[in-house]
């Protein structure tokens, strides 16, 4: 059973910035914040939401990002900079608690966010990720030159611009993204301009982060999730494509008592595919049932 498709436009001031988001399913229903990933938007939970019948999804234009306004010149995206402004959401939701939802950055964002607010998280849905991979203590040096450097260069940089909104999808292509999950995410990441179509994402995002987690600080994070955790991985995607994701899994089983973790046919956006939405939702309703 499906909920209404057709979400509804929401937003917030925080920071004094303009938060927008997308919202399905009825208000009094299990509140689940759902946390994109990086250049993505709210719309990338538009097949898997709407399948979560009986929870009340909010997905967050995160800032910089989508819908959401731009940070102010002096500020930074560095993942843990969206922490308190979570919080700040959650608490105009009129929320206690809530379940997290995130994929890729978003679900490191999340999990960051469960760890240091267990209080305020009922259960963690991580996709394709679960915590940022842990650098290397000898490229403290380095990360910091390319956060200086780049920060200032795309401080500088304009929005990039495409002559047409097919020729952002076969940018994504390029990378690649589906032609489906290229199609999904178009709209809300662009805005009409003379020359064509503008990313609305902050250049900012491109910039290296100033430092990065070591394993110490990863193992401190993973340890302090107190939340059942459901961590659900594409066999195309990030688990199978880079070993510091297999050995966070085999982490996570060792240290979070409850971990539960899952394997689909897809890529990395596979909750964007109505099909791998479809094998999903259930997983994700019969863990909420359990666990909240």
């Amino acid at each position: 059973m499906t909920q209404t498709i057709d979400p509804r436009e929401c937003s917030w001031d925080v920071d004094g910035l303009t938060l927008a988001g997308l919202a399905w399913g009825p208000e009094d229903g299990t509140p689940i914040l759902a946390l994109h990933g990086w250049m993505d938007h709210a719309a990338s939970f538009a097949e898997l939401a709407p399948r979560l019948t009986g929870c009340h999804v909010v997905a967050l234009d995160l800032s910089g990002q989508g819908h959401s306004g731009h940070r102010a010149a002096h500020a930074t995206y560095n993942i843990w900079d969206d922490l308190p402004q979570i919080a700040d959401v959650i608490d105009q939701l009129g929320w206690a608690d809530c379940v997290l939802l995130g994929h890729s950055r978003g679900a490191n964002i999340s999990t960051l966010f469960a760890a240091a607010q267990p209080e305020r998280v009922r259960a963690l849905i991580a996709l394709d990720s679960l915590v940022p991979e842990p650098s290397d203590p000898e490229a403290t040096v380095t990360t910091l030159r390319a956060f200086i450097e780049q920060t200032r260069k795309m401080k500088a940089r304009a929005p990039r611009t495409f002559p047409s909104r097919a020729a952002y999808v076969a940018r994504r292509q390029e990378q690649g993204n589906s032609r489906q999950t290229s199609e999904a995410l178009a709209d809300r990441a662009l805005e009409a301009v003379a020359e064509g179509v503008r990313l609305r994402g902050d250049p900012r995002l491109f910039a290296s982060s100033a430092v990065r987690l070591s394993q110490a600080d990863v193992e401190t994070v993973l340890r302090g999730l107190t939340c059942p955790v459901l961590n659900i991985w594409g066999d195309a995607g990030l688990l199978h494509k880079r070993d510091k994701a297999q050995g966070m899994v085999r982490l996570a089983r060792d240290v979070i008592a409850d971990y539960t973790c899952l394997e689909v046919a897809g890529d990395h956006h596979f909750h964007l595919d109505p099909d791998a939405a479809e094998r999903i939702a259930p997983a994700v309703l019969t863990f909420l049932a359990r666990v909240t």
